[in-house]
């Protein structure tokens, strides 16, 4: 999604300055430490998906001005192996989000608002995740959204793998909330979805753990992990989040034993990070929000880190003096 010229004047430069001073993260053989995507039309990754059909795949999109494209990425070389083309579901506004369900269908989300309130509806897509990974046409069922309280922004969808329920997080700079559509969505009429808790960051996406225990949400800076218990949250503490250009996207792999990271640019990295409360590998949620990312070696910072550390803190401390000022 475009950004305001504020945030990309702050916490964007901040991020760009730092991501381009740290060494570029260790990229291992079977995809799941780490991968850069090298389609180049592939310049705006908003969503991701691990594929449950085809191991090593991921699913992501463009966010908007591309199409009703998927696109199934191999996370051992970087490369698109299939593209995707959905019909019948019109012409997509802003497409931010993409996630499995249950079912084994891919559910899409175009729920992005650029105005923050422009569209008093927006869709999300279902469709099920090809048998065969080769360039086709799919018909997707196409469903209408609507929030109780309003018309919103939102970059982050999640479908339970358990029940099948679908939320949504809004974005918004102050903190927004988590909303539950129905317990199944409708083709016939228009799909409310009602807030249910509240989330302490600025969402850019999502997603759930594989058996359903845990839901982490990321930013741009950091992230959070709490623990679900039926629909109620419990913080279980951050995210040891990568510095990225523009961190956009998060899904679990396929075990539940790391989370993947994306980020828009043209050859975009995909990078893994650590499971609070869960798997072999996982290590304690990193308390401070973002951290370097995970694959790197040694234990360090560089020089040329710490100052473009010491930048990026600049940066964005005169970014929330901006907006202390602006509010006041």
């Amino acid at each position: 999604m475009r950004r305001s010229p504020s945030f990309l004047a702050g916490a964007a430069s901040a991020a760009a300055v730092l991501a381009l001073a740290l060494p570029a993260p260790a990229l291992a053989a079977d995809g799941d430490g780490g991968f850069t995507i090298k389609d180049p039309r592939i310049t705006e990754s908003s969503g991701l998906a691990a594929s449950r059909l085809h191991p090593g795949i991921y699913w992501t999109h463009n966010d908007s001005d591309d199409g009703p494209y998927l696109y199934a990425v191999d996370s051992r070389t970087g490369e698109t192996v299939a593209t995707i083309t959905m019909k019948g579901v019109g012409a997509p506004r802003d497409v931010e989000a993409i996630s499995l369900g249950p079912d084994g269908d891919l559910y899409v989300g175009d729920i992005g608002d650029n105005l923050g309130g422009k569209w008093s509806y927006v869709w999300i897509y279902k469709l099920p995740e090809p048998k065969v990974l080769k360039d086709q046409t799919i018909r997707a069922t196409q469903y209408v959204v609507k929030y109780a309280d309003g018309p919103r922004n939102a970059e982050a969808l999640m479908v339970h793998p358990k029940t099948g329920r679908v939320y949504i997080a809004d974005k918004n700079e102050d903190g927004g909330h988590l909303y539950e559509g129905p317990a199944r969505l409708s083709t016939s009429g228009t799909n409310i979805f009602r807030s249910v808790a509240t989330i302490d960051l600025w969402v850019t996406d999502g997603a759930f753990s594989p058996n359903g225990e845990q839901l982490v949400v990321r930013g741009y800076f950091g992230g959070i992990a709490y623990a679900w218990n039926d629909g109620k949250l419990k913080r279980q503490g951050r995210l040891d989040v990568p510095l990225q250009r523009q961190g956009e996207s998060v899904t679990y792999t396929p075990d539940g034993s790391k989370v993947m990271y994306g980020s828009e640019g043209k050859d975009s990295p995909v990078q893994p990070g650590s499971v609070p409360g869960g798997g072999s590998d996982s290590k304690s949620p990193s308390e401070g929000g973002g951290s370097a990312s995970a694959g790197g070696s040694g234990g360090g910072m560089s020089s040329a880190a710490k100052g473009a550390l010491a930048l990026a803190a600049v940066l964005v401390a005169g970014f929330g003096l901006k907006r202390l000022l602006r509010k006041s």
